[in-house]
């Protein structure tokens, strides 16, 4: 039996996605130095070297480019946590998959798009709502190690919880600085969430 091939990537493709990361960095560039709102979309343009025309080819708006960044990160969780064992506590599969995506995900760049995001009401609410699909991928999931219906409501009780200690240890890490690498601040959450519970 064949193994499956993959396509190479052609010429157009990769230019294509080329162009998208570019616009992209030099996107959160530009909202890293001159801030969120002064951005404008022909400021984006310029510094990408592309015309306002050919970035609408790409995002839709500004909003689009941040969410870019943070794309695959509800599918992230939703995998992590299918992985893990059903022979444990659901708290414990939720904080292990978490922290194994953690490990994979600690940058100066996430700590300042975690920053940005802060900036202004538009993004927090933006962010909020991302938070919002995290809590519902981790519920999602949580189902399918223990699709026993009388489960649900407390399966839902520990992916808001899991996910609010989640973001207790982005806030502390983006407020810090990242002192520490950002899984210690997530450890440290999870022992003091397990400790309260």
């Amino acid at each position: 039996m064949k193994g499956t091939q993959t396509k190479p990537v052609g010429l157009r493709e990769r230019k294509r996605l080329e162009t998208l990361q570019r616009i992209a960095k030099t996107s959160f560039r530009l909202f890293s130095t001159k801030g969120y709102e002064e951005t404008t979309l022909d400021d984006i343009s310029a510094a990408a070297g592309i015309s306002r025309r050919t970035f609408f080819h790409y995002f839709k708006s500004k909003d689009e480019i941040l969410l870019a960044w943070q794309s695959g990160v509800v599918a992230s969780i939703r995998a992590a946590i299918l992985e893990e064992p059903a022979e444990q506590p659901p708290i414990s599969a939720l904080c292990n998959a978490l922290m194994r995506l953690a490990t994979r995900h600690s940058s100066d760049t996430s700590i300042a798009l975690a920053r940005l995001l802060k900036s202004s009401d538009q993004l927090r609410s933006a962010n909020q709502a991302k938070y919002l699909l995290m809590e519902q991928a981790a519920f999602e999931s949580l189902c399918r190690l223990w699709p026993e219906r009388n489960q649900q409501e407390r399966l839902r009780m520990v992916a808001i919880i899991g996910l609010a200690a989640f973001r207790s240890a982005v806030d502390g890490w983006t407020d810090e600085g990242g002192k520490q690498p950002f899984p210690k601040y997530l450890e440290d959450t999870f022992v003091n969430l397990r400790f309260a519970l």
